[in-house]
């Protein structure tokens, strides 16, 4: 099938991004071409991609996916730099509420096709209308609790909203990998496909949705993203200014540790 490019595709290096003749846009996230571990150039560059994505009336349908059968699996904490120092957490704070925002702002319906480890950002599938997962996914917040700061980037909210709150609240304060199966009974996945089949399944499934009329198929995503992105704004700036807290504290408390064991090493 052949595709219809525009400007801005190439203009990212952490997304490859590929629109075929109907409008059917994928956007899959990686490193170097392969597994994306996220870092802060994926932060900033998630924020202006999924703005002009929006913006962009040829995209019919979104579909997000990531690269070599996994979503993202973890995080470069060094690319941020210090997060313990206001001016970082600044434009962590903007990007992080951007970027959720500017997917809600996506106008047509979005299709999620998960394979492998979702463990960091499992909040930008969940933005999507459908979320289609390969029956080896997993889905897991490495990125919060488990290791020290508060899960206030839209995880929660995400979470809460399409599993309960309760499940949320037990899903982020013990993060083990939960089955593409369980989150499909907890009703956040609304397929289970067989492994590598994922994106195959969303390109069916946009198939269906594009036989709509297209005023239709905008409304209805604007309709049913509507009361999620109102929680967005009002707890997403909130919950990262926790969580901005809590970084600065650990950063603190790793220092202390390191002084003193240094001052330890000194008196031996």
């Amino acid at each position: 099938m052949q595709t219809h490019q525009a400007d801005y595709f190439g203009a990212y290096r952490t997304m490859k991004m590929m629109r075929d003749t109907n409008g059917v846009l994928v956007v899959e996230f990686h490193s170097n071409g392969g597994r994306c571990t996220f870092s802060a150039q994926h932060h900033t560059e998630v924020v202006d991609a999924f703005h002009r994505i929006a913006q962009d009336r040829a995209n019919k349908i979104v579909i997000l996916t990531g690269a070599d059968g996994d979503f993202i699996i973890g995080v470069d904490w060094n690319s941020f730099g210090d997060v313990s120092d206001p001016g970082v957490w600044s434009q962590i704070h903007d990007e992080g509420s951007q970027v959720l925002e500017n997917i809600a702002n996506i106008r047509v319906p979005v299709i999620a096709a998960i394979e492998g480890r979702a463990h960091i950002h499992s909040d930008y599938a969940l933005l999507a209308n459908v979320i289609v997962a390969a029956e080896g996914a997993t889905f897991q917040d490495v990125g919060h609790f488990a290791v020290g700061v508060v899960p206030g980037d839209g995880i929660f909210t995400t979470w809460s909203y399409r599993a309960g709150a309760g499940r949320a609240e037990a899903f982020l304060l013990n993060p083990q990998p939960l089955s593409a199966r369980t989150a499909h009974e907890w009703g956040v996945v609304a397929e289970v496909v067989a492994n590598g089949k994922a994106v195959a399944r969303a390109r069916e499934l946009a198939e269906l949705y594009l036989r709509v009329p297209e005023v239709t198929r905008r409304n209805t995503r604007v309709h049913f993203i509507h009361p999620l992105k109102e929680r967005l704004v009002r707890e997403v700036g909130y919950g990262l200014a926790l969580e901005g807290a809590s970084a600065a504290d650990l950063v603190k408390s790793m220092q202390n540790r390191a002084a003193d064991a240094g001052s330890k090493e000194q008196v031996a």
